[in-house]
């Protein structure tokens, strides 16, 4: 079930580029892998989509990759420090190599959003209402890119690790 990282990039992008958000562009990438059909790894990673439902937060193509990690290597044993430990330590790896290329992991941070100050503007860039998937829209955003750098350094932690389930 391995691919090559670029494989991977690829996957995700054009998973962006048919209308699916950041987050599930990326985890539905792997969803094959995780055992879940293509329907369970949307809807499970749509409410991380534009930084958290919209909110600009957290990266949603960094979402993806740790909804992924998390079905691959989390713990269910609440008890388990050591489990939760380590798949903190991988989750920020991955961070670490994310923000290495892109400067960020906070979506309004890629989109080039001035860091909001005033109750009113909050209100406006975090609208629930996502925009329409156009010519232009695709030309402002790096989503798509993004989609495919997160999908490429999570494959190469998955070859890197030697995680083949």
């Amino acid at each position: 079930m391995s691919m090559t990282p670029e494989k991977a990039g690829l996957i995700a992008e054009e998973n962006f580029k048919k209308g699916y958000n950041c987050a599930q562009a990326v985890f539905c990438t792997f969803a094959e892998r995780l055992g879940l059909s293509e329907q369970e790894a949307m809807r499970i990673s749509q409410p991380f989509g534009g930084g958290m439902c919209r909110l600009r937060e957290t990266c949603g193509t960094v979402s993806g990759m740790f909804l992924a990690l998390g079905l691959l290597e989390g713990s269910n044993d609440p008890s388990d420090k050591k489990a939760k430990d380590e798949i903190y330590a991988h989750g920020q790896e991955l961070a670490a190599r994310f923000t290495k290329l892109n400067g960020s992991i906070i979506c309004k941070e890629l989109l080039g959003f001035v860091p909001i100050k005033e109750v009113a503007d909050a209100a406006a860039s975090t609208s629930p209402v996502s925009e329409a998937r156009t010519e232009e829209y695709y030309k402002k955003r790096p989503c798509p890119k993004l989609c495919a750098c997160a999908a490429e350094i999570f494959q190469t932690y998955l070859n890197e690790h030697g995680i083949t389930k």
